[in-house]
């Protein structure tokens, strides 16, 4: 099988590689450029493990070919963080105690992120609608909730 070159920039680093046509965006992300923020879970889009931002749009990696992202920019979790300061999001998952195994976490602040750009002040019933997509098997979600309602304000505030 004939491999195709792609371009993008992952968490702020332009990166260039070839891949096989038919390879899905999380892999590559994983097994090409080493990034392992994103998980893979059902490989079927249900459970948002692999969710990335893709010119900041929440994206189910599992659902993309990695040759459809040539020349797009690539957020994942771990590049939410500036400089060594955490994100909002990530400090409120922290204070909330908003994840146990951490399986789901990335996939999650990657949907938050996505949520509260579209909605800045958001009520529950929208953050729970927001993150819909993506599952949890440990924390029953009330934490998770409760940390997008608290990063929410500092985001707004932030201008991100």
């Amino acid at each position: 099988m004939h491999h195709r070159k792609i371009s993008l920039t992952i968490d702020g680093r332009r990166v260039v590689s070839e891949v096989e046509p038919r390879m899905l965006l999380v892999q590559a992300l994983r097994e090409v450029f080493g990034v392992t923020g994103p998980h893979i879970g059902c490989e079927t889009g249900r459970c948002g493990a692999c969710t990335v931002l893709v010119d900041g749009q929440a994206m189910k990696s599992c659902m993309m070919l990695a040759v459809q992202v040539c020349d797009v920019e690539i957020t994942t979790a771990a590049g939410l963080a500036q400089d060594g300061v955490l994100h909002p999001l990530q400090q409120a998952f922290h204070e909330r105690h908003a994840l146990q195994c951490g399986f789901c976490t990335p996939g999650m602040l990657c949907a938050a992120v996505d949520l509260l750009a579209e909605t800045p002040r958001p009520t529950e019933t929208e953050i729970r609608a927001g993150l819909r997509g993506n599952l949890c098997r440990c924390t029953g979600y009330q934490h998770i909730v409760e940390a997008v309602a608290q990063a929410a304000p500092a985001m707004a505030l932030q201008g991100i």
